[in-house]
């Protein structure tokens, strides 16, 4: 990477109703590609029963990739690296027509999205298998890397978190048999990309409610299963219709400091990370190893280059 900087995952929702990337999606990545050591594009669903909007992105099928691909040579042409972010939705799916509604435990996120259905462990086996083809169509596409979506209150944070996990058998329960189902995303996602691929995750470290998870929690299961990610992107809340009290600059710079205590891996900070003097303090403080920056490149494409690119910053590797 020729910098530290990432452009971060924000939906679009400029996909068609089968799910496919568009020309938006090529003029608009690589608009956000200027600068950046690394950009990672929308959530990009791996089933149909799991995308977010009926206006997202997929890759459940063999024909999404070639309008992937467009993605992919549109922000190579920027001469930076590309990784796309595989999500299943859970019980936040849109739901349309006979598509089921699927969570590790029937407890809805609100009356708008409704109950969901307990899956049964051949539907999480299921799932499983479609990160894994997911995982194979990324590499045709071309993508340079892969995050997991474990945040947000989608599908794998619904079962790491006790909240909305409630299950007793090998998948609920302890933090161990609560993160089994990423344990055994990340193993498929290995078997297709191999061991030197880049294979990241994006978790939330904090529900905000009692009883939810905390940085603590995350950072130990994350040690668990550092063996088979090669860094972690730091996030929190949306598994409940809550929001912090507070949203400062670098609100979740702490959460990253701490995983970063419990994990061997790089650590990726985001969050209203804005000033680069603040960047550079995060990162030679050793509070975390990656900025990731989102809203600001909506308005301006090239915000990354106008604000962050001074020399001390694109000297950092």
């Amino acid at each position: 990477m020729k910098n530290r900087l990432i452009v971060s995952p924000m939906q679009q929702w400029q996909g068609t109703p089968e799910a496919f990337a568009t020309d938006y999606h090529v003029r608009h990545y690589g608009k956000l590609a200027s600068g950046a050591g690394l950009l990672i594009i929308e959530s990009t669903g791996v089933s149909p029963n799991g995308r977010l909007f009926h206006n997202d992105i997929g890759i459940f099928t063999d024909d999404h990739t070639a309008f992937l691909k467009l993605v992919v040579d549109a922000v190579h042409a920027k001469d930076t690296p590309v990784f796309i972010q595989l999500t299943h939705g859970g019980r936040k799916s849109w739901k349309s027509g006979s598509s089921r509604l699927l969570a590790p435990s029937a407890i809805a996120y609100d009356d708008e999205y409704g109950v969901p259905e307990q899956m049964s462990v051949s539907d999480i086996r299921a799932e499983v298998e479609n990160f894994r083809l997911a995982a194979r169509r990324s590499l045709q596409a071309g993508f340079d890397g892969i995050e997991v979506h474990a945040a947000h209150g989608h599908l794998v944070h619904q079962f790491l978190s006790p909240l909305s996990n409630r299950r007793t058998d090998e998948y609920g329960g302890s933090p161990e048999k609560r993160s089994r189902f990423l344990k055994e995303i990340l193993e498929a996602v290995r078997s297709e990309v191999g061991e030197d691929y880049p294979v990241i995750v994006r978790v939330s470290a904090s529900d905000f409610a009692e009883g939810g998870l905390t940085p603590v929690e995350v950072g130990k299961m994350l040690h668990q299963l550092e063996a088979h990610i090669d860094a972690v992107d730091v996030s929190s809340g949306g598994l409940l219709p809550v929001n912090p009290l507070a949203t400062p600059d670098g609100y979740q710079v702490p959460y990253a400091s701490i995983i970063k205590q419990y994990v061997g891996i790089p650590v990726i900070a985001v969050g209203k990370i804005y000033d680069p003097s603040f960047a550079e303090f995060i990162v030679s403080e050793n509070l975390a190893d990656f900025i990731a920056v989102g809203r600001p490149l909506l308005q301006d494409p090239d915000y990354i280059r106008n604000t962050f690119l001074v020399p001390e910053m694109a000297s950092q590797h």
